[in-house]
């Protein structure tokens, strides 16, 4: 017997564990400051000066190149590591799945990462960790060293498009899976929150693992609301003895 595919879809629930805030959740950081989704919108960010020097700083004080990869992510990488096919694809940008051991080419980062930069220009790319460090040397906003144009984080802000191969991907991935688990995320944001349709109406069975209801809940196998660093280890546990029917 083979080994269902499972995909993984996370957000920022599943992260919230390695200290990293999610943003839409009750405690989230946009309910907490508005304002500060101006600093992750591409139309203020490229207009206005200021708002790149508050962006920068805000990377620069978060810490979150300095999170590490919690039980869920582990469980993940865990189950890849087992045998099972195991493809993630994620709305988060902090690059913790692959730092717990997932192949990098086995998750898909429907959002960029938060650990590179690009010119918006020039479009080379180049790491964050050697931008934050322009900034502690006392750059406020710093351009490509290339081009001299304006360098962003490699992730997708508000008002750009997600990249069509990678969604693709995505959505050839929630097809194909045997079993689609949602885990952390709200499910409010298309056309992420849409793959979990995919995969239920393509025959996956449909688990959701987050601690709010989400619109997928009705169509969903099976729903769970405990603590994301408990419940998926064990979820993940459980799928890694089953077999594909097929």
């Amino acid at each position: 017997m083979t080994k269902p595919l499972v995909a993984v879809l996370s957000g920022a629930g599943i992260s919230t564990d390695s200290g990293i805030p999610d943003y839409r959740g009750p405690n989230g950081l946009w309910r907490r400051d508005p304002d500060a989704e101006k600093l992750v919108t591409y139309e203020y960010y490229m207009g206005d000066p200021e708002i790149r020097r508050r962006s920068w700083r805000m990377r620069r004080e978060s810490g979150a190149l300095g999170a590490r990869p919690n039980a869920a992510h582990r469980a993940v990488a865990e189950l890849e590591r087992s045998g099972v096919p195991v493809r993630v694809i994620t709305q988060n940008v902090d690059g913790l799945h692959q730092l717990a051991g997932m192949p990098a080419r086995k998750v898909l980062e429907l959002h960029g990462s938060a650990r590179e930069v690009v010119c918006t220009a020039c479009h080379v790319r180049g790491s964050m960790e050697d931008a934050l460090a322009r900034l502690e040397a006392g750059e406020e906003d710093p351009s490509c060293p290339v081009c001299g144009g304006i360098l962003k984080p490699a992730t997708v802000m508000f008002g750009e498009r997600l990249d069509p191969l990678v969604l693709g991907q995505a959505v050839a991935i929630s097809k194909a899976c045997q079993v689609f688990v949602a885990v952390g995320t709200s499910l409010q944001v298309q056309p992420a929150a849409g793959l979990a349709g995919v995969a239920a109406d393509h025959g996956a069975r449909l688990i959701v693992v987050n601690a709010e209801p989400t619109p997928y809940d009705e169509l969903a196998d099976e729903v769970v609301r405990e603590p994301i660093g408990t419940a998926l280890p064990r979820l993940l546990r459980r799928l890694g003895t089953e077999d594909d029917p097929a």
